[in-house]
């Protein structure tokens, strides 16, 4: 019998002989190795279907813009499509990821001074407020939506608006990812329900 019959790796790298392993510990690596296989097929077919569907839209998006000499370039936001009788829905949401280039470090020093300025003789709230936007996570990452919620403080101050303006140019898109989502409505109410393809919806 060869060593590859007669072996199995353990979890530290270590060969043992498959007759000193007992039964149970046998049957349990079958089934795993079993389950994480089919997982791994049923991954490559959702991947395959995702990517068929993008393209679907994709196309049928291009046939709509000719109906009014219109080259739509790619998928560039949220977009909802339906059924003629309106029950089936396919919707698709971008989202993006985000970062902060140099100029976030120029709007922080103008909104330090300002915060100099408005706190001087008044309470430090604000102060607080601010700096809890620019805090950063145990990787030295900042939170974007906390940043970007400063941008929906209406404050009238030069230093404030150009500081605003700064980051509004820090921001760079890094990427995007389209998600799918599907929905069927359930008897003859105009509530839809999504159609689950996450395991733990099921």
């Amino acid at each position: 019998m060869s060593n590859e019959t007669s072996y199995k790796t353990n979890s530290k790298g270590h060969l043992v002989p498959k007759d000193s392993i007992r039964d149970i510990d046998l049957l349990r690596d079958e089934l795993v190795t079993s389950i994480i296989d089919r997982t791994l097929k049923m991954k490559a077919i959702m991947q395959i279907f995702k990517s068929e569907v993008l393209s679907d839209i994709e196309i049928f998006m291009q046939l709509a813009g000719e109906q009014y000499d219109v080259k739509l370039g790619g998928r560039k936001g949220n977009l909802s499509l339906s059924s003629y009788d309106g029950q089936y829905k396919v919707m698709i949401a971008v989202s993006d990821s985000l970062e902060f280039d140099e100029r976030l470090h120029v709007a922080k020093q103008l909104i330090d001074g300002c915060i100099h300025r408005w706190t001087e003789n008044s309470d430090a709230n604000v102060k607080a407020l601010v700096e809890h936007a620019f805090q950063t996570d145990k990787q030295g990452n900042i939170n974007t939506a906390r940043v970007l919620g400063l941008l929906q403080l209406k404050i009238i101050d030069q230093d404030w608006e150009q500081a605003m303006k700064a980051i509004k140019e820090s921001i760079k898109v890094t990427s995007s990812k389209s998600y799918l989502r599907f929905y069927q409505r359930v008897g003859g109410e105009n509530k839809y329900d999504q159609i689950a393809l996450d395991m733990g919806a099921l």
